[in-house]
C-alpha cells in the first residue's frame, strides 16, 4: 500500500505491505471554520472567561504580543491584524506595541522568516523582535517557583501593560500540549529558566509526555511561571492536517487554553487495539523537520503504541542538519542511552540535553532508525539511532528481525497525532 508521509516541503511516498499494516494513524481533525477571520474577531469580542480584549487595551499604554518562531505553523497573518486593530482603536500607538518572537533557545529569526511569519504589512509598520534567552540584561528576574526554578522573563514582556500571547494547540512531547502558558516560558524565558524547565526533575516523570495535562508537573510549573510574569489574554487556534483553522480559543489564559486542549484532544486522537512491532512516523514535515533537534518530537509521540523492543522508523528531512551547536556536540559524547541517562541524573543541566534525553527515552524503548537526507552517518553517531536510505530498507530489517508477519502502524504527520492504545476516553 502506498502512503504519503509529511517529509520536508514535498513529502515522501512509501510502500507498506497491506498484510502487515494495522492502521494508518491520521488525525481525523475537526472541520475547518468556514470564516476564520470572523471567528477570530468574535473570539476577541466574546472571549472565554474574561473581558473583551478591547477592555484590556483601553486600560493600557503599552502592549507586548508574543508569537511563535518559524518552527511553529501559526497563522499569524490572520490572527494579528484584528488584535492590532483593536489595540489601535483603543488608543495604543504603533510605537507602543512590541511583537515579540518567542524563540526560547532556538536560533534568531531571519528577515525572510519574519516576513513569512507576519507579512509585509505588519513587518513594515510594527516593531517585530526576537526574544534572546542568552542575553541576561534583557530579562527581569521574578524570583523562584515552589520547585526552585529560577524565573527570568524577557523585560519587554514583563514591562508591557498588556500581555497577549498568540499560538496554537497541539500535542507536545513534554508539556502535554503546546500553546497557552508555554509562550511565556520557555518561549520568553532566560537561559537558566529554560534549562531548569528541561531538567530530569520534570522530563523523567512519566506524566511529562504528549497528551498529559492534569498530572504533568511541567504543565503546572509553566502555569506558575506565567502567573508570576503576568499573562492577560491568549489567542490560540487549532489546525487540521492542511493547516486550516478548526477552532479559536481566546481569553483567560488558563481557561481558554484548557478549552482548546479538550477540543484538540478529541480531534487528533488515533488508536490501535494493541501495541505494534513497528511504527513508521515523521516529524510532520516542514518546518518541524528542518533539524533533527526538532524532529525528535516525532519519535517520542509514538512510543505509547510501540512494543518494548520494537522498531521506530523516523522519516525526517533535517535540511539544516542536527540543529544547535550544543546539541550536536553533546550527541557525540555518550556511548549509549543508558550512559547518558546516568550522566544527566548526576550533573547540572546543560543546554539542549533535553532533546538528547528524548532520543534516549526512545532508544531505551525501541530500536530507532532514521531515514533522512540531511543527517550524515557521521552526525548520527551518538544519537543512539541507526540509519537507512529508505523506509522500505528499514522495514526489511524489521521483517528480518520480527518475522514476515510483523505488525506495522504508520503515523504520517507524527507529533500532530495523539496516538494511544484503544481504551475509552
Amino acid at each position: 500500500m502506498k502512503i504519503h508521509l509529511a517529509y520536508g516541503k514535498k513529502g515522501l511516498e512509501i510502500e507498506v505491505p497491506e498484510r502487515n499494516l494495522v492502521k494508518v494513524m491520521s488525525m481525523e481533525g475537526a472541520p475547518p471554520i468556514p470564516d476564520p477571520e470572523t471567528a477570530v474577531r468574535a473570539s476577541l469580542e466574546h472571549p472565554i472567561d474574561c473581558s473583551p480584549l478591547r477592555e484590556f487595551a483601553r486600560k493600557a499604554t503599552t502592549a507586548c504580543i508574543v508569537i511563535c518562531d518559524i518552527t511553529r505553523p501559526v497563522p499569524n497573518k490572520r490572527l494579528l491584524p484584528p488584535i492590532l486593530e483593536i489595540l489601535e482603536q483603543e488608543g495604543l500607538q504603533r510605537s507602543d506595541i512590541t511583537i515579540l518572537i518567542a524563540t526560547g533557545l532556538h536560533r534568531p529569526s531571519t528577515e525572510e522568516e519574519r516576513l513569512h511569519m507576519v507579512g509585509e504589512a505588519i513587518l513594515s509598520k510594527y516593531r517585530v523582535v526576537d526574544h534572546r534567552a542568552r542575553v541576561p540584561d534583557e530579562h527581569t528576574v521574578l524570583g523562584s517557583t515552589a520547585n526552585r526554578t529560577p524565573v527570568s522573563i524577557d523585560t519587554r514582556y514583563c514591562e508591557a501593560d498588556l500581555k497577549i500571547t498568540v499560538g496554537f494547540i497541539e500535542p507536545h512531547l513534554m508539556a502535554g500540549f503546546s500553546g497557552g502558558r508555554k509562550m511565556v516560558a520557555p518561549g520568553c524565558a532566560g537561559e537558566e529558566t529554560i534549562k531548569a524547565l528541561h531538567s530530569p526533575l520534570f522530563l523523567e516523570d512519566p506524566h511529562c509526555r504528549e497528551g498529559s495535562i492534569d498530572k504533568n508537573p511541567l504543565h503546572h510549573e509553566l502555569l506558575q511561571i506565567a502567573r508570576m510574569a503576568g499573562h492577560d489574554f491568549i489567542v490560540n487556534v487549532s489546525l487540521n492536517a492542511k493547516g486550516a483553522i478548526t477552532g479559536v480559543f481566546s481569553g483567560n489564559p488558563d481557561k481558554a487554553h484548557a478549552r482548546g486542549v479538550e477540543f484538540v484532544r478529541a480531534a487528533v486522537r488515533a488508536t490501535v487495539p494493541t501495541p505494534v512491532d513497528v511504527v513508521v512516523t515523521t516529524s510532520a514535515g516542514f518546518p518541524l523537520d528542518l533539524t533533527y533537534y526538532q524532529a525528535v518530537k516525532g519519535m517520542t509521540a509514538v512510543l505509547p503504541i510501540l512494543k518494548k523492543g520494537g522498531m521506530l522508523i523516523l522519516a525526517a528531512e533535517c535540511a539544516e542538519g542536527l540543529g544547535g551547536a550544543e546539541f550536536s556536540t553533546m550527541a557525540k559524547r555518550f556511548p549509549s542511552a543508558e550512559h547518558f541517562r546516568d550522566w544527566i541524573l548526576s550533573n547540572p543541566v546543560v543546554v539542549d540535553q533535553w532533546q538528547l534525553e528524548e532520543c534516549a527515552k526512545a532508544a531505551r524503548h525501541a530500536d530507532v532508525v532514521l531515514v533522512s537526507s540531511g543527517v550524515s552517518d557521521e552526525e548520527r553517531q551518538g544519537l543512539f539511532i541507526q540509519s537507512a536510505d529508505s523506509v522500505e530498507e528499514a522495514l526489511q530489517r524489521a521483517f528480518d528481525r520480527y518475522g514476515s508477519s510483523a505488525s506495522i502502524a504508520v503515523v504520517p504527520k507524527g507529533p500532530y497525532t495523539l496516538v494511544e492504545i484503544d481504551t475509552p476516553v
